[in-house]
């Protein structure tokens, strides 16, 4: 089913907005002028009750407002205590939800933990804590605790993970956490069109709500607007919680945004439900976000809640504000803080009495005190776990139950690496139902009403052909033109289980996704310490040799991403590679970026029949492509078939040269490498790339490390030249490594 005919569907089986909704008409209509400062309306007087309260205002009774104002108290004591603790070097790194308290704690009512998914951001301790982490659990992140569930000990303070109750692990870029938070309710969206994954889905909700939360900087930032593009294309159950304190860092709203209001900004987006409220009244904070939760909870798409807070201390200790703020305005924050304000309120509508609100704020402190020895007695990290979660502790994809490669079967017609490609993903989505593909083009034709009448894209490449026709739009759909959501939403359904395997459509442009891959994607398992992973595939078309390719079709830095921990880095050179490649790609539980050369898309020397469907080849696996004794050449991807041509003209002049593929980059297999240089003692390394700072610069210092011994001559490497690559042919040419390069290094090398 296509994505516009499922959204079709979807809006004929819904019912109104709840009213209030902000629509863009609405909006265009004279708003209130943002105030500097937040008014909190007060809380009808017990006194008055033979009053109605406004149908919008929750009815709340004693013991709840209590309830309330203790998590605000908490949260702010918390904060304070890591102050002090800061103060005294127990602690490494202090940053507060102060402000915030009274809007968060109303999400946290709001919503289900370990039902709901949350993405926050550093502020929301409020959150969390009625959520149900405790301050204890707090407290071990903040002295870098083993026992701590939000990262044990690998992430700073107010960084919030927490399994159990569905708090997917936070990184420290701001906005980051948005575009995840958008695929983990695509996932939803997906499983709610796919049969087969109800039941092998984990902790599926047919009406469970994404919750993500933002400060006002954040919306400067790209990936802001992309999760909500597709949070409003889509209709996801997505709340967007933007906690508007009025400053990012030092740097004030009205910089930061055209007009200072980015609810008006965002108006004309379709589907979307906006509010703004005080956000720190709690009981106005609690009748937005009851209202914001239910539309998303009825699947009439998401919800946007823009609340006005403050933020009565520095950004964090790292910074003072009485450098960039005047007194006057603290002053007037201070008038509004949540925590007095709502505890005058208690005290003046007769909630409590002041030595009640007194005896339980006193009981606050010995919790958080006797919880801070505790945390302060606790055990950071042995030394030696430092490398633990790096990859997959469970499913190793070096390991023999990935090698089918010394028994396989070939059979039919010789086909060229797309097609190898193209049967392997087509095999792998009938085995494993919660494989989703989805990137720029990929699909056949979004309209699915038109796939009968047009031959279909199936990508630039033709990689992705007939995948929507076989495999429905659900599970095969195009993305919009932005790399960064792309990955970003796969992270997210990644997180929830399903596999996808995305394209970026040219490795030149992936550069708006390095920040998802780099510190999103490769980091989630180590940083969460294993309790949060996306395992995913990144197919990405890579190189030059295609004439008319230029600057910007022919990028191969690939060191950029073998240095990243975390990240596996395959780079197959021909059909069968491909083929057995990607399927350990696909099985495997670790982030992958799968890197396919253009020119060898349909080149007639890799072809090969088909292999079974449970063919693969093990990551760090290279492998000899032709034997020799006088040299050996270490190389991947177009450089293989380039180093076999100078090979067989050097073996004219009387050279042996053997040639090792490495296949699979990080990791790359060293024995194959020190056994062949042990046997030549001769080697270069070729390879596509830069000659400076590139892929071969490691490998030839490792041998030159931990092979001096055995070499009769210098490492010497073959390799682009420190430029980009042209348009002009004859340019191009002189640019990027040809077979007469690597045959003048072998003689040169093998006469040293």
């Amino acid at each position: 089913m296509s994505d516009t005919k499922v959204l079709r569907l979807v809006k004929k089986s819904e019912g109104k907005l709840p009213e209030g909704t902000f629509t863009a008409k609405a909006v265009a209509r004279a708003e209130p002028k943002p105030s500097t400062t937040p008014s909190i309306r007060p809380v009808p007087s017990r006194r008055r009750r033979h009053r109605e309260r406004p149908r919008t205002q929750p009815q709340l009774s004693p013991e709840e407002m209590l309830k309330i104002f203790r998590t605000m108290y908490l949260s702010r004591r918390l904060d304070d205590k890591e102050i002090q603790m800061k103060g005294q070097n127990r602690i490494f790194f202090q940053i507060s939800g102060a402000g915030h308290e009274a809007i968060l704690v109303a999400a946290g009512l709001c919503l289900k933990p370990g039902y709901d998914w949350f993405y926050p951001y550093y502020r929301d301790r409020a959150l969390c804590l009625q959520l149900g982490m405790t301050p204890l659990e707090m407290l071990l992140q903040s002295v870098g605790a083993e026992a701590d569930p939000n990262s044990h000990g690998r992430q700073m303070p107010s960084h919030w993970g927490h399994k159990k109750l569905n708090i997917v692990s936070q990184s420290s870029p701001t906005g980051t956490q948005l575009l995840q938070a958008v695929g983990c309710a695509e996932a939803t969206y997906r499983i709610k069109l796919i049969k087969e994954l109800k039941k092998r889905i984990k902790q599926f909700q047919n009406d469970e709500v994404v919750y993500v939360s933002l400060g006002d900087g954040t919306t400067s930032e790209g990936e802001f607007w992309e999760a909500l593009n597709t949070a409003c294309n889509l209709r996801l159950p997505v709340v967007f919680l933007l906690e508007d304190n009025g400053y990012a860092i030092s740097v004030p709203v009205e910089v930061q945004t055209p007009g200072g209001d980015v609810s008006k900004l965002i108006s004309g987006f379709p589907n979307l439900y906006r509010q703004r409220c005080d956000g720190t009244d709690p009981v106005e904070s609690l009748a937005v976000m009851r209202r914001a939760v239910d539309n998303c909870r009825k699947s009439r798409g998401p919800s946007f809640v823009h609340a006005k807070v403050i933020r009565p201390y520095s950004h964090s200790l790292s910074d003072d504000e009485k450098l960039y703020r005047a007194e006057a305005e603290r002053v007037a924050d201070a008038e509004h803080d949540p925590i007095k304000r709502f505890g005058s309120l208690l005290v003046q509508e007769g909630f409590a009495s002041q030595d009640e609100l007194q005896q339980l704020k006193d009981e606050i402190d010995r919790e958080i005190n006797e919880a801070a020895d505790i945390a302060l007695a606790s055990p950071q990290p042995a030394a030696e776990t430092a490398m633990d979660f790096i990859y997959s502790p469970t499913v190793d994809p070096t390991s023999k139950e990935f090698n089918t490669e010394g028994t396989v079967e070939l059979t039919g017609s010789p086909g060229t690496m797309v097609d190898l490609i193209n049967r392997c993903l087509h095999t792998e989505m009938k085995r494993d139902p919660r494989i989703v593909v989805f990137g720029e083009d990929i699909a056949d034709c979004s309209r699915e009403e038109s796939l009968d009448q047009v031959k279909g894209k199936g990508g630039v490449f033709k990689v992705t052909a007939n995948l929507q026709r076989e495999f429905g739009s659900a599970r095969v759909f195009n993305s919009p033109l932005a790399e960064a959501n792309i990955v970003g939403r796969a992270i997210g359904m990644a997180t929830r289980g399903l596999k996808p395997v995305v394209e970026i459509q040219f490795f030149d442009y992936i550069w708006p996704a390095f920040h998802q891959i780099r510190n999103e994607l490769a980091l989630l398992r180590w940083r969460s310490g294993n309790e949060f992973s996306a395992p995913m595939v990144m197919r990405v078309p890579v190189g030059g040799y295609l004439k008319g390719g230029a600057i910007y079709h022919s990028q191969s830095g690939v060191s950029l991403f073998t240095q990243i921990p975390g990240l596996r880095v395959v780079y197959p050179s021909n059909a069968l590679d491909a083929n057995g490649l990607l399927r350990t790609s696909i099985r495997c539980d670790d982030p992958v970026i799968f890197l396919e050369h253009k020119h060898l898309y349909r080149q007639a020397y890799n072809k090969s029949p088909y292999p079974s469907d449970d063919f693969m080849i093990p990551f760090g696996k290279a492998k000899t492509v032709r034997d020799g004794t006088d040299l050996s050449i270490i190389s991947y991807g177009a450089l293989v078939q380039r180093s076999l041509v100078a090979a067989r003209q050097a073996e004219q002049q009387g050279i042996s040269v053997e040639i090792i593929d490495l296949r699979t980059l990080s990791p790359y297999e060293w024995n194959a490498i020190e056994n062949s240089v042990k046997k030549t003692s001769r080697v270069i390394v070729a390879h596509e790339d830069s000659l400076s700072w590139g892929y071969g610069a490691e490998i030839a210092s490792r041998i030159s490390s931990e092979l001096f011994e055995h070499l009769d001559a210098p490492v010497r490497r073959v390799a682009a030249l420190d430029t980009f690559v042209a348009y002009a042919p004859q340019l191009e040419d002189a640019i990027l490594p040809q077979v007469a390069d690597v045959l003048k290094a072998i003689v040169e090398v093998n006469s040293y």
